[in-house]
């Protein structure tokens, strides 16, 4: 095999169009490796050469993702690649997404092989990591160098079809996929010699790791609900009406914090929902279907609470980021704190 004709797929972001404001970026290609390509290009040396870029904004692929991954396929084919690299796309959500989606369909539609890069709690990562190749990257940019040191060998090893090792070894992440081999020890002197370091405090290497999951324990029960001060936070993307912050449809990278003083009833035309992966019909119709501002509010005039806060706060589940959603809670619950609210009811869709 001569030189691998390679295709790396970017962001409108890495190719240095702009950010947000340039999220509807249509796809397009370019001659030759650019942005974090240079570095890829540089971990082939003479192995492998990056014939184009092809870049896409993450809104225009989000949002009409079928379109948009024909409209790329397209373009990929036309340089008969030997490998397509896709991303890294580290923690930015849209971006995993249309990454994984890209190299899915690469490798699935057109028979070429492929790899992508992103952060674990990406939600491309979930959701792509069995059916192809994920390289473990770190959560921002900063980590391009060891991304790319880990891409570089795993994509000519599947470009040139060679055995791929285990994670461990080759530094992507899991795939689910067993594989049966020779070891010196059966399972159960392994699992034995497991049980006694772990009871002598030793530490060891479990061979099938569990999730973590965080328990949270609940706080106490309000004392007196009609003297408290109930805030709303909703996943479910209520916003006013044209959604000024620009939230997110999916793999939500922001959070509105929305002034409700004086609204009893949130109208048809006056809020809606930024949330996609759902119908959102019925939410538009009459947003206290989501956040039940009405109800609170009669609540509040019958005394049955003390008062409903004057701001809610907003944001998409859709695709978000483990990571993201800490980080937006732990930005507005202080500020509610400093408020004096009491208690929060909290929704999705």
């Amino acid at each position: 095999m001569g030189k691998i004709k390679v295709v790396h797929y970017i962001n409108q972001f890495f190719a240095g169009i702009g950010g947000e404001e340039k999220a509807d970026h249509r796809p397009e290609a370019r001659e030759g490796a650019m942005g974090p390509g240079l570095a890829l290009q540089a971990g082939f040396k003479d192995e492998a050469e990056i014939v184009a870029t092809v870049i896409c904004g993450d809104g225009y692929f989000g949002e009409n993702l079928e379109e948009a991954k024909k409209e790329v396929l397209e373009l990929i084919k036309k340089y008969n690649p030997d490998l397509v690299v896709a991303g890294p796309a580290f923690n930015a959500g849209r971006y995993g997404v249309a990454a994984g989606t890209v190299t899915e369909a690469v490798q699935n539609e057109l028979g070429i092989p492929a790899v992508t890069g992103m952060y674990i709690e990406n939600p491309g990562a979930d959701m792509f990591k069995k059916s192809v190749y994920v390289v473990s990257t770190k959560n921002s940019a900063a980590g391009m160098r060891d991304a790319v040191k880990k891409l570089v060998p795993l994509a000519l090893k599947i470009a040139r079809g060679e055995e791929i090792g285990s994670p461990e070894e080759e530094g992507y992440l899991e795939r689910g996929i067993r594989k049966n081999y020779f070891t010196d020890k059966r399972g159960s002197e392994r699992a034995v010699d497991m049980l006694i370091k772990k009871l002598a405090g030793e530490e060891f290497k479990t061979e099938f790791p569990m999730p973590n999951f965080d328990r949270v324990d609940p706080n106490p029960a309000v004392k007196d609900i009609t003297k408290a001060t109930i805030a709303i936070v909703t996943s479910g993307g209520i916003v006013p009406h044209g959604n000024p912050d620009h939230i997110e449809s999916s793999s939500a990278q922001k959070y509105g914090k929305y002034d409700i003083e004086g609204i009893d009833d949130l109208k048809e035309g006056e809020f809606e929902t930024a949330h996609g992966g759902h119908d959102p019909v019925y939410a538009n119709l009459d947003a206290d279907r989501v956040i039940p501002v009405d109800v609170l509010r009669e609540m509040e005039k019958e005394g049955k609470i003390g008062k409903l806060h004057r701001y809610y706060y907003s944001t998409v589940g859709n695709g978000t980021a483990v990571a993201s959603a800490k980080k937006f809670a732990e930005e507005f619950s202080a500020e509610m704190k400093r408020d004096g609210v009491d208690a929060v009811i909290l929704t999705s869709t």
